[in-house]
């Protein structure tokens, strides 16, 4: 599990193609410091798991399904990612539980500023959409973010990025086109499963959306 606060910038040095998918080694200088085989890393987003190390940098290995259903499959040597490793129960909860589970892709379709700060307008897949709710956490990037906007007839939400966030991680690299890995808020996607089993056995569960409303959702 990640909190969705990056922790470092590394940079993509080689990235091997092999039958299970592709190997990338990763240049690191601070959280090499704490990097151990077998470890968990978000990488723009994705777990990946660690398998090789030096002093400089470290390698995982992608799989298929990985590289078609993230951006992980277009990155070559040179490429910018955010990286944070697996939350420790030590650690502070600064940005929202996430999983490192990729669920989509989006567009970035718009950027704005207003001095320092961004606002960007990202369009993404209608099946996603729906757990897309304003003021509401997302994952872009491996990065936890508040929802500003939400326009569901486009398919469209947008987000506010503070100078910092965007100086610290990809997002100053991003521009309009730019694909970003995307993970809607797990809870979400445990309501609808539990709305979904409520149905399909009638009253044998008392989490209806009467009660969701009562209290505040």
């Amino acid at each position: 599990m990640f909190t969705g606060l990056v922790k470092e910038l590394g940079t993509v040095l080689q990235v091997t193609p092999n039958k299970e998918g592709k190997e990338l080694s990763v240049a690191s200088s601070e959280l090499i410091k704490h990097i151990n085989i077998d470890d968990s890393v978000s990488i723009n987003g994705a777990c990946q798991t660690v398998t090789s190390f030096d002093a400089k940098s470290f390698k995982f290995q992608s799989v298929h399904v990985t590289l078609e259903k993230t951006s992980l499959g277009s990155l070559k040597a040179g490429d910018r990612v955010n990286m944070e490793l697996a939350v420790r129960p030590m650690d502070f909860m600064g940005g929202h539980i996430v999983q490192g589970h990729v669920n989509s892709m989006a567009k970035c379709v718009d950027i704005k500023s207003t001095g320092k700060n961004y606002e960007c307008i990202f369009k993404i897949d209608e099946n996603s959409m729906k757990y897309i709710v304003q003021e509401g956490s997302i994952t872009l990037n491996g990065v936890s973010l508040t929802v500003a906007t939400i326009s569901r007839e486009k398919c469209q939400f947008g987000i506010s990025i503070i100078p910092h966030t965007w100086d610290e991680t990809t997002f100053a690299l991003l521009k309009i086109g730019s694909i970003v890995n995307v993970e809607v808020d797990i809870l979400a996607k445990y309501v609808e499963n539990l709305i979904y089993y409520r149905d399909k056995h009638k009253n044998e569960s008392q989490l209806t959306p009467e009660w969701l409303a009562s209290k505040g959702f």
